[in-house]
């Protein structure tokens, strides 16, 4: 994580912590309904953390394999271009957008007449 999502998730964990002990106060000296409402409220900073750890590795994920390794962005872009073209299927199916296939290729599924 760089500095932004690590203050972020400081800053959620300190919320969290001070909602947990105004409502262990509130347990102690106020009304029962605002201990539970606090201790409801203190859980929603963890849920963030936890949401924040998922972004994190969801684009740490993303990043192509090249750049990681310290390439320059243009390698990268040309890996990862080369890897999508590779992928391709067959002639009809890159200029057709990916809604037909040649005859003689092995990714063609048959259409049946029965709907």
């Amino acid at each position: 994580m760089n500095c932004l999502p690590r203050l972020l998730c400081a800053i959620y964990v300190a919320t969290s912590a001070g909602l947990a002990w105004t409502s262990v106060l509130q347990y102690r000296h106020g009304p029962t309904w605002a201990v539970y409402l606090l201790a409801a409220a203190s859980l929603v900073p963890v849920i963030a953390v936890v949401r924040e750890a998922e972004w994190h590795e969801e684009r740490t994920a993303a990043v192509p394999a090249g750049y990681a390794v310290g390439l320059d962005v243009t390698e990268a872009a040309d890996d990862v271009v080369q890897a999508e073209l590779d992928a391709a299927c067959c002639e009809r199916w890159w200029t057709s957008c990916g809604t037909d296939h040649d005859s003689r290729c092995p990714h063609r599924v048959p259409r049946s007449s029965a709907a």
